[in-house]
């Protein structure tokens, strides 16, 4: 890949953005290979869990301004309704990458350092769960460019840290530091220094990673659903799926390993 790099360790996968000349900007190339990198570790049994970061000063700065500028060539025609219809489609495979990280039947935590903006943060808010230093800042700064974000962040961010705080963000683009992270709930936890988050991300990874793959996966599939639905149909989606899974080998391998104090081991 041109625009990631991978490393499978420990049954955890490491994608890393790597255009640190550019911020992590994300151009045509970086959001093929973001689709095409989650959609084979989604069916890769090497990689249990999934850590996302950046290379170089920065997470990920959004959307590679060449991008951007490329749209109205591509989606160029004299009528205008087949203009808007490509403008609309041009949209919706930029949407498709992230979606692929929310649908990802691994959990996938998202490493942030220096800022994470626009595009970025639209990928961070996919993640199951967000980690970050001090040293990070998260802006919603579509306004300040004259559009309205459409990757996913509106849709995401109010379920994950509140309906006002949201808007003071997508209204203002104002910079949230990594504390203040912390204290909205954007972040699970924000570490002192990057070789401190980096230590406590993979120490959390790899506790994930010892956990049977099959009940992780059908945890995350459970916790999906219930976003959004009520607790009735919650309830009852989770009772078929165990009705369909409880009776695994893993079921057998935990209750063992619990009798006799022993760390249980599961296959892939």
């Amino acid at each position: 890949m041109k625009t990631l790099q991978l490393e499978i360790k420990d049954k955890v996968a490491y994608v890393t953005l790597n255009r640190p000349e550019k911020a992590n900007a994300l151009n045509q190339t970086a959001w093929d290979e973001l689709q095409t990198c989650f959609e084979e570790l989604d069916e890769n049994p090497e990689a249990r869990v999934i850590v996302l970061s950046g290379n170089g000063k920065h997470f990920c700065s959004g959307i590679d301004i060449s991008l951007l500028m490329g749209m109205q060539q591509k989606t160029d025609d004299k009528c205008e309704g087949r203009k808007r219809e490509k403008m609309r489609k041009m949209v919706l495979s930029l949407q498709a990458p992230i979606n692929t990280i929310s649908k990802c039947s691994k959990p996938v935590i998202a490493q942030m350092h220096g800022g994470c903006i626009g595009g970025g943060l639209d990928i961070a808010a996919a993640c199951d769960m967000r980690y970050c230093s001090e040293d990070a800042y998260f802006s919603i700064k579509e306004v300040d460019m004259g559009l309205v974000a459409d990757l996913g962040t509106l849709q995401r961010l109010p379920k994950l840290i509140g309906d006002g705080i949201v808007r003071e963000m997508a209204y203002t683009a104002r910079k949230v530091g990594g504390k203040e992270a912390k204290s909205i709930h954007l972040v699970n936890q924000c570490f002192a220094t990057q070789e401190e988050l980096k230590e406590g991300v993979e120490k959390l990874a790899k506790n994930i990673a010892e956990k049977s793959p099959l009940v992780i996966r059908g945890t995350k599939e459970i916790l999906n659903y219930a976003k959004d639905h009520s607790v009735e149909d919650g309830l009852n989606y989770v009772a078929t799926w165990n009705a369909a899974t409880i009776l695994s080998e893993d079921l057998a391998t935990a209750m063992q390993a619990s009798m006799t104090k022993q760390k249980p081991s599961f296959r892939d």
